[in-house]
């Protein structure tokens, strides 16, 4: 199974009926790129046809678990006039739905920094085991866009509408001590600890009854009612937020490494 699928900038292992997905771009805190989005859809589709595979430990390599899109990526952004929600629909948006609707448990070690989509990710997943150093941030508004990647489905749902609406008007950084308080962490563990913790955690899942799959899919249904709408939705205002002046100053602050200017337009 690892051979054929061939995973690009993250790898896969076993141990058991516990698989792991490891995010593999280190020096980048796992900054995910259009070809790793491709193979993330690929890994966890096949994951879930395996009939061994039983639950998912989902993490990064490194000191971070993922700091979102790599805005350098060309595949991803060509230039500044691209529309965004392009790479939404087509690649964040397929692999959020199968995360979500995933019908076996996903465990999401999170080590370090989750940001953006990579925020996206960890709530996408359906426990997350934080580190005590770990920091997450929304970040969209940091460089003029809206939020995606299940963001705004999500958060709402875990930690209520209106923390989770400072959270994401304001990009501020929060530790994992706040994540927890908020109700986004399942269970804090020291630093270093979140990959073995989570597997331990996974391995409990695994022995579970075939009705988990059963259960997760009442939640899903019942609780995030149509998960392909409002991720369509993103999308849509992506596009919007894309376009405008502010996200290119936004995206040319960030390339130079100096606080955005916005104007509101």
């Amino acid at each position: 199974m690892t051979d054929e699928l061939a995973p690009i900038e993250h790898t896969l292992t076993f141990d058991g009926g516990v698989a792991t997905v490891t995010l593999d771009r280190p020096a980048a805190y796992n900054a995910l790129t259009a070809d790793m989005l491709d193979s993330l859809l690929v890994t966890f589709r096949a994951l879930q046809r395996e009939p061994d595979v039983r639950a998912v430990v989902f993490t990064g390599a490194g000191k971070g678990f993922c700091s979102g899109q790599a805005l350098n990526d060309r595949r991803t952004l060509p230039d500044e006039n691209a529309d965004i929600s392009i790479a939404v629909v087509e690649r964040y948006n397929p692999l959020l739905e199968t995360l979500i609707t995933f019908e076996k448990p996903v465990v999401a070690a999170v080590n370090g920094v989750a940001a953006g989509a990579g925020f996206g990710l960890a709530l996408a997943c359906d426990f997350r085991i934080v580190s005590e150093d770990a920091v997450f941030t929304t970040a969209f508004v940091k460089i003029g866009l809206a939020c995606d990647a299940g963001t705004t489905l999500l958060l709402p749902r875990i930690i209520g509408y209106a923390q989770a609406l400072e959270l994401c008007l304001t990009g501020e950084r929060f530790d994992a001590q706040r994540a927890n308080a908020l109700g986004l962490v399942t269970r804090l563990v020291a630093a270093g600890t979140a990959g073995a913790e989570a597997g331990a955690f996974a391995w409990r899942l695994a022995e579970g009854p075939a009705s988990l799959a059963y259960v997760k899919r009442e939640l899903v249904r019942n609780g995030l009612g149509d998960v392909r709408a409002a991720l369509a939705f993103e999308a849509e205002m992506q596009s919007l937020a894309g376009k405008t002046d502010d996200f290119r100053n936004g995206l040319a602050a960030f390339n130079a490494k100096r606080p955005p200017e916005f104007r509101g337009r």
